[in-house]
C-alpha cells in the first residue's frame, strides 16, 4: 500500500496523520522541531498553539460552532484531545496550551502506523531546488502542512512547485499576563450577557480611561517592518494600534465593547471593557483578548499599564507579529487539495488559505480521510457547501484574482433565499448545514469509519 509523507506536526499535520494511520496508511511525519524553530514557536511538541488558546465558540448557532459539530463527527484527533485539557471559557473551547501540546504529541508518538522523523525538509523536488530528501523520496504521496512559518527553503521550493509567488498577510499575537500580578480590586469576572460567568476576568474603563489608553496606543512605537517586507494583516487578527486608529469609537465597538457587561461595583454597563481569558488550568495565566499588537515590549508595558487592574501586571508573553504564508489556493491548487503543477503533492492548514485552529484542523483532516480513501481505491466527495467543513472547502476554489485565507462563517454558503431576522437567520443556516452534513455522512460511507481513539 502507498506511503505517505506528512511536512510538519502542527494541527493540520497531525489531524492528516491521525485520520490517514486510523485507515491503515502508513504515515512517516517530518518535523523539524527542536532541530529549528519558527520565529513565533518555542516548544518542540505537536500542535503547539501560537496566536491563542482557544478554538473559538462552540456553540450551535455559529458558523465555527457548526465546524467543530462536522470534525467531531469525522473524528477529530484535535477536538477529543482539545476536550481533555479545555480550561473555563464560556462558550469558547480553549484548552491550557502545554497540555494540549503534549497530548497531542503522545497521541501522534503512541498511534502505530505513524513514524515520526524530527528533521526539516528543505526541498520538494522542485526544478532549481537542492537534492530531495531520500527519506522523503520514498513516500508515494506528500502533504505539506508546515503552517503559515514554513522554513524559507521549503517555501522557495513549494513557490517554485505552485508556479507563483505566495501571497502573505502579517498575524499578530494577543500579550498574556501573570493573573497573581492583575489587581481583582478593580476588575470582575462575568461574561457577555452572562453576569453568572466567572470564565472571563474583565477590567471596565470609563470615558477618561479610555481616551487615555487609545491615546496611547495611538503614539506608542511599533516594531517596523523589515524593508523588504509589506504589510497587509488579515482582517480577523487585526492589531489592536492598527483599530484605534480607525476611528476613536471603533475600540469600543470592537475589542474593548462593554455590550452584556454590568460592573457589579457601579451596577451598570462601563464606557468600555478589556476582557482577560484564562490560559491554563490554574488560572495562573490570562490572554487579553482580542489585544494582539506590534508595540515594542516596553510600549506594551506602559500602554496595557493603563488599563485599570493591570497597572502592575507582569507579562509572561508579550504579543508580536509574524508572517503568515499561503498560497493562492484557486490558482494553485485542485479541488482534492494537490497542486495542480503536481499532483502527488498537497496543502493542508494555512498554506491551503484557511484562517483559524480549526480550520486549519479540519482541512488536514478531510485532507486525510480523502487521501485515504483514494489509497485504498475508492473517492469521497466533498461535504455540500451548505455544511461548515463544505463552505471552507468552497472558499479555497473561488476568488482567484483577490484571494484571501478566511475563518469558517456563514457567509461563505449559499444564500438561504428567504427573509429573517439576524438570529433567526443563524439558527436556519445552522440547521439547514446539519441536515446537509447528515445527508451527505451517511450516504459517503464515513459514519462507519470516523470513530476517533
Amino acid at each position: 500500500m502507498p506511503s505517505v509523507a506528512v511536512i510538519g506536526a502542527g494541527l493540520a499535520g497531525c489531524e492528516c496523520a491521525f485520520a490517514l494511520a486510523q485507515a491503515g496508511v502508513r504515515v512517516t511525519v517530518f518535523e523539524m522541531k527542536p532541530h529549528r524553530f519558527s520565529p513565533a514557536h518555542t516548544s518542540p511538541d505537536c500542535a503547539e498553539l501560537v496566536c491563542s488558546n482557544s478554538f473559538r465558540s462552540s456553540a450551535p448557532d455559529c458558523a465555527i460552532g457548526l465546524l467543530h459539530e462536522e470534525m467531531r463527527a469525522l473524528g477529530s484527533l484535535c477536538l477529543a484531545v482539545a476536550e481533555t485539557c479545555k480550561v473555563p471559557a464560556g462558550k469558547a473551547l480553549a484548552v491550557d496550551r502545554k497540555l494540549f501540546s503534549g497530548e497531542m504529541t503522545r497521541r501522534i508518538l503512541e498511534t502505530p502506523s505513524i513514524t515520526m522523523v524530527r528533521k526539516e525538509i528543505l526541498s520538494l523536488g522542485a526544478k532549481g531546488d537542492p537534492p530531495p530528501d531520500l527519506e522523503l523520496a520514498k513516500h508515494e504521496f506528500i502533504v505539506v502542512s508546515a503552517g503559515p512559518l514554513a522554513g524559507e527553503s521549503l517555501s522557495a521550493s513549494l513557490s517554485r512547485l505552485a508556479g507563483e509567488e505566495h501571497l502573505y498577510f502579517y498575524d499578530a499575537i494577543a500579550p498574556v499576563l501573570d493573573g497573581f500580578s492583575v489587581n481583582t480590586e478593580r476588575v470582575f469576572a462575568g461574561g457577555r450577557h452572562d453576569p453568572g460567568n466567572s470564565d472571563y476576568l474583565n477590567c471596565p474603563l470609563d470615558k477618561e480611561d479610555y481616551i487615555a489608553f487609545r491615546e496611547a496606543l495611538l503614539g506608542a512605537e511599533r516594531v517596523p517592518p523589515r524593508p523588504f517586507e509589506k504589510e497587509c494583516h488579515f482582517e480577523g487578527c487585526m492589531p489592536i494600534e492598527t483599530l484605534a486608529e480607525r476611528g476613536f469609537m471603533t475600540l469600543a465597538f470592537g475589542p474593548l465593547k462593554p455590550v452584556g457587561l454590568i460592573d457589579p461595583r457601579t451596577g451598570k454597563r462601563p464606557f468600555a471593557a478589556l476582557q482577560l481569558r484564562t490560559e491554563d488550568l490554574n488560572r495562573s495565566m490570562f490572554n487579553l483578548v482580542g489585544c494582539q499588537t506590534k508595540l515594542r515590549q516596553s510600549e506594551q508595558e506602559r500602554v496595557f499599564g493603563l488599563i485599570p487592574g493591570l497597572e502592575k501586571a507582569r507579562f509572561v508573553r508579550f504579543g508580536s507579529m509574524h508572517r503568515n504564508t499561503f498560497v493562492n489556493a484557486p490558482q494553485a491548487l485542485s479541488p482534492d487539495l494537490s497542486l495542480r503543477s503536481r499532483a502527488d503533492v498537497f496543502l493542508a492548514g494555512q498554506l491551503a488559505g484557511v484562517e483559524g485552529y480549526a480550520e486549519s484542523a479540519a482541512c488536514g483532516l478531510w485532507l486525510g480521510k480523502r487521501l485515504a480513501a483514494r489509497i485504498r481505491g475508492k473517492d469521497i466527495s466533498p461535504p455540500p457547501q451548505e455544511t461548515a467543513l463544505g463552505a471552507l472547502l468552497m472558499h479555497l476554489q473561488s476568488g482567484a484574482g483577490h484571494f484571501q485565507p478566511s475563518n469558517v462563517q456563514f457567509g461563505l454558503m449559499p444564500e438561504l433565499g428567504r427573509k429573517a431576522g439576524f438570529r433567526q437567520r443563524r439558527a436556519l443556516y445552522a440547521e439547514r448545514a446539519r441536515v446537509s452534513f447528515r445527508a451527505w455522512f451517511e450516504e459517503s460511507g464515513l459514519s462507519q469509519s470516523a470513530a476517533c481513539a
